[in-house]
């Protein structure tokens, strides 16, 4: 597993998403498909987007 952090190649919005796929090693199209349909379907995960927006250090 790697580190998480934010790397500034790649990323569309903040980098979020990039930063957990490569974490975790999954696909980083799904983890932003599945961040989409959470933020639509269920509001709260704007919030988690937003705090670990500023969470997860920049490269």
């Amino acid at each position: 597993m790697n580190q998480l952090i934010r790397r500034k190649q790649g990323r569309i919005i903040a980098g979020v998403c990039r930063a957990i796929a490569e974490r975790f090693g999954w696909n980083v199209t799904l983890v932003r498909l599945l961040t989409i349909l959470a933020v639509l379907f269920a509001g709260l995960s704007l919030w988690v987007y937003i705090v670990l927006w500023i969470l997860i250090p920049k490269e």
